[in-house]
């Protein structure tokens, strides 16, 4: 069980890097256009502190984590040029190693706020008209 405890740690890790990573190609100027978007995206979804699905629904909460957040990484490193990539992941590595937690993105937050805020409206105005 050790061996596969210690391989989710480094998993995580490393994801942990790619999101940060990503952080860095998004900004990158020399990333294309939709690269970046994603890229962006997908970072400020990760370093949100707050999920679209939330972990208490059960299966489901945890999808976006296990699942959706892995996958959406995996496609933002295919579509970002390899050298962009090694350049944006040794500064993510130094990031790591200075502050040894990743950022966190509070517009994301408010982001993700305002889509449950308009779910919420959108599902009692259905509501209300039924």
């Amino acid at each position: 069980m050790t061996t596969v405890w210690r391989r989710l740690k480094q998993w995580a890790a490393r994801l942990r890097r790619d999101v940060l990573t990503l952080w860095y190609a998004g900004r990158d100027g020399a990333t294309p256009l939709a690269a970046k978007l994603l890229a962006l995206a997908t970072a400020a979804y990760a370093f949100s502190p707050i999920d679209l699905i939330p972990d208490f629904i059960p299966v489901l909460g945890m999808l976006d984590e296990l699942i959706l957040l892995p996958l959406a990484i995996a496609l933002c490193l295919a579509l970002i040029p390899p050298a962009i990539v090694v350049d944006c992941r040794a500064r993510a590595d130094a990031w790591l190693a200075a502050r040894g937690r990743h950022p966190r993105s509070l517009i994301a937050a408010l982001a993700i706020g305002m889509v449950w805020i308009a779910a919420a409206g959108g599902t009692l105005y259905w509501w209300w008209k039924s």
